[in-house]
Parts: C-alpha cells; structure tokens; sequence
C-alpha cells in the first residue's frame, strides 16, 4: 500500500469556477452574486494577496481586461488561444458584479504574507542546521503550499519543483506533479497540464502505488476534456467512477457528469449500453427511485435492456450535482447544492432508446443547465452538440435505406427546412453517407452505405503500395552503402 496523498489541497480550484461564473453571460445573477461572495470570503480568509491583484488590480487584473469598469476601461474580447481562456468565460461578460480592489485590504494581505514567509524562511534555516534532510523537505513544502494558496502560479510551481528534487520518495513526487498539474487546470494553461500528464504517468509506470494511478486517471480524463479529447476521455473518466479518491480535483457528481457526457458522444452502442446506461456508479446519480436505491445497495450491476421497454419514462429528479462548486479537499464534501438531474438522465436514455424527440428536448436542456455553466465544458459546448446531433442522425439512418425527410423531421421534432439544412452540413462533410432528394415530391433521405469488402480491398492496395515504397528506399539506401563501402 501507497503512503497518504500530500500537497493534496492547494489550489482552491472551485475559486476558478466562481472566477468563470462571474464572467459566463449565462449564468445567472444569483450565481454571480455568490460567486463574488466566495471569492472576497476566500481572498480575505486565506490571506491570497497575489491571486487578488491577478483578478481585480485596476490595471492588471483579468477581470479589468474583460470586465465592465476599472481604470482601464472595456476590454477586448478573448481570443481561442488567450491564455485566460479556462478561468473566464471565452465571450464579453453580461454582468452586474464585479470584484472591487480595495488598496488598503492588499497591502495588509501582502503584509501578511511577507510574514508568513519570514517565518517559513525561518524554518527552513533551521532545519538545515539543526535537522536532516527530510526536515528540510518538509520546510520547503510549506513554502510550495504558501503559494499554492495565496495563487501565485509561478512561484508555487517553481517550489513544487524545488521540493520534487529534494525528495527520493516516488509517492511524493507523484503528489507533487498532481500539484502543479492543479495548480495548471486551476490557470487553464494547457500545454502545462499536458507536460506534466506525462511526466506524471512516467513517475506512475515506474512503480507508482495502486491509488495514485487512479487518481491520475481522473487527472488525465478531466484534461483530455479540456481539449476535446472525449473519446480518449471517456474510458479514463469511466474507470474512475468506481475508485474515485480525488476530491481535491472535483466531486464525485461532478466526475459522472463529465463521465456521462463524453461516453454519450464518443462510445459506441454497445460499450455506451454496458458504461452509460447500465452502469450502476451511474445510475445511483441519474436513475429513477427504483434504479437508482437498487444501485446505491450494489443489487444490481445493469438495468433493463432496451427491448424490456416500450417507451422512454422521464426520470425523477435525481440527487444533486453542483458545477459551480468542486471538491476543496481529499474528502467527500457533506453536501451539494440540488440541481435537477433529469435532462442528462433522459438524455441517456432517450438516445438509446431511440427517441428522437425527447432527445433533442433534454439537449437542449443539457446545453443550457451544465455545457454553459462548466468552465471545462463550456469551450466545446457547440462542438459537442453539433456532435450529438450527429450521433442522432446516424443512428436513424443506419437502420434505413430511404426516410421520408418529413417523416424524420417529425422524429426529431423539428422543421423539414432545419432538417434539410443541417443534414446537408453533414452530408457536405463526409460524416453521414446519404443524399436527400427533395425535386420528387415531399422529400427524400437516401442512404449509401459504404461497401466494406471494397473498402477492405482499397485498405490492402493501399497499404501495399506504402510497404513496396518503403522497401524500394530501402533496397536504395542498401546499395548506396555498398558503393561507399566499394
């Protein structure tokens, strides 16, 4: 068995959720509101004088730069690549709350801290005087987590990294890389995130214990949704659900959210049956009463499968998840704010269940409760249900020869017109083989499906002709040698 996770609580990364919500034009005033309030509450009580300044200085605060107000004046909206994208909302806020500066309140925050530091600096010397090496590796960690607190990303990292040299301990550079990767997610700095995923999972191979390579399992899913990796996401996502340790990253409800929408969009029928719609970790958050008691007791593994069921009965309103407040420590949180649960539960099982029309209801639903109101989901929000229409699309269509375009635009309850165009995109694409004929009469949708045998055909032709080159600039470079060697 492993020793206990460390560096496990800073940063705070629900105060970069409220730092999104309080620029996201879809939230609502009431949780921008509370946003503001847990921000000021966490700035004041954690004494975060440099996170202050990073937020709300009249000149340099993000806030300033994309928010209504300060000395500045308007900002300039976002680009794709800014590297504030992940903290704040990507389009120009719609907001009555903002995070005041207050000049009087930083520069006590900051006395403090030169404080705080004096005495860890103290500490430090000594430990090396009077202490072994493991005294002073502790000091330093002091250090790393003061700024991991205070929200100075590179500071923190750079002692993070000061203590990983210091330490012969795989278990605690493990936690240590998980620091900076958090520290990396809590900034939205991907290309961070993404180095240190890999150094972690070297660290993991090389003998790392049975809980942290779950832990960085979630790690690794909940970046690779991030940058729309989904399909990679997804089996991580999944296999965590039933080992899941890592509060510190998000809570559990959180972590089947995520879950659940990467395996809708990205598994196919059969996996997305067995992972999703069946799977007990996931039911005990979305099922109905039944279900969901059955799989909370561990009675049942799967639910029923899709010829049990005549119909689509809408789920109850299951238990909570709360996305705009993630896990601040390595254990469960008591509670969670209540939301309802039954668009994502119908979602589900609308989508497999073949029903079009409550599938493009909940979606909406979906859209409007969880994409825009998650900072990881909210930047492939329209990707995702572009996506997930497709999905749809494709489902019907495979089961079919000719469809009426009226009598599937009934299906999905939308108009022939939205139909014929949004179709037509696909079809452009190379995503849905099919044409539509809408001269002759009403409207129709014709499939082409693909030929395999010919396809497999072409996959060895092509393939031979790469083999046959290959071995041709071989046979080259072996008779130049030769000469050389002549």
């Amino acid at each position: 068995m492993g020793s206990d996770p460390q560096h496990a609580k800073w940063p705070l990364l629900p105060l970069s959720q409220h730092v999104f919500t309080l620029t996201n034009g879809y939230a609502t005033k009431a949780a921008q509101q509370a946003a503001v309030k847990a921000l000021q509450d966490a700035i004041a009580e954690d004494k975060m004088a440099p996170f202050y300044r990073y937020l709300a200085h009249p000149i340099d605060g993000i806030l300033n730069t994309v928010g209504e107000g300060g000395s500045s004046g308007p900002g300039k909206p976002l680009s794709r690549k800014s590297s504030l994208v992940g903290m704040i909302a990507t389009k120009a806020p719609v907001t009555s709350f903002n995070l005041p500066w207050d000049e009087a309140l930083y520069t006590k925050l900051t006395e403090e801290n030169e404080k705080e530091l004096e005495d860890i600096q103290k500490e430090e010397e000594q430990a090396v005087e009077q202490a072994g090496d493991t005294e002073v590796t502790a000091a330093k960690g002091k250090r790393a987590e003061f700024w991991a607190r205070v929200g100075d990303k590179d500071k923190a990292i750079a002692a993070y990294e000061s203590v990983f040299e210091g330490t012969g301990i795989l278990g605690t550079k493990i936690d240590l890389v998980l620091a900076i990767i958090r520290m990396g997610l809590f900034y939205g700095d991907k290309p961070l995130v993404q180095k240190h995923v890999e150094r972690a999972k070297t660290l993991v191979e090389s003998g790392g214990d049975w809980d942290r390579r779950n832990r960085l399992k979630a790690y690794e899913g909940l970046h690779l949704l991030t940058v729309r990796s989904y399909s990679l996401a997804a089996p991580l996502l999944l296999d965590s659900l039933s080992t899941f340790t890592s509060y510190e990253l998000c809570t559990y409800s959180n972590l089947v959210v995520y879950s659940v929408l990467a395996g809708s969009v990205s598994l196919n029928r059969v996996d997305f049956k067995s992972k999703v719609v069946d799977a007990p970790e996931i039911k005990a958050i979305l099922g109905d009463g039944d279900d969901k008691l059955l799989a909370l007791s561990g009675a049942i593994s799967a639910g029923p499968g899709v010829d049990d069921t005549t119909g689509v009965k809408a789920p109850k309103p299951s238990a909570a998840v709360n996305l705009t407040t993630l896990g601040s420590s390595t254990e469960q949180p008591e509670a969670e704010m209540a939301i309802d649960f039954s668009p994502l539960a119908r979602l589900v099982s609308s989508l497999y269940n073949g029903n079009y029309k409550t599938f493009f209801q909940s979606l909406a639903s979906v859209e409007e409760q969880f994409l825009t109101q998650d900072r990881y989901l909210h930047e492939h929000k329209n990707w995702f249900i572009r996506e997930m229409r497709l999905r749809a699309y494709q489902q019907l269509l495979q089961s079919y020869r000719v469809v009426g375009l009226d009598s599937m635009a009934n299906d999905f309850g939308v108009t022939v017109d939205f139909l014929d165009r949004d179709l037509a995109k696909f079809i452009a694409a190379g995503r849905i083989p099919c044409t539509i004929d809408r001269v002759s009469g009403k409207g129709v949708i014709e499939t082409n499906r693909p030929d395999d045998k010919n396809k497999q055909y072409q996959d060895v032709v092509r393939q031979g002709d790469q083999l046959i080159t290959k071995l041709q600039k071989y046979g080259q470079a072996v008779r130049l040698r030769g000469s050389e060697r002549a």
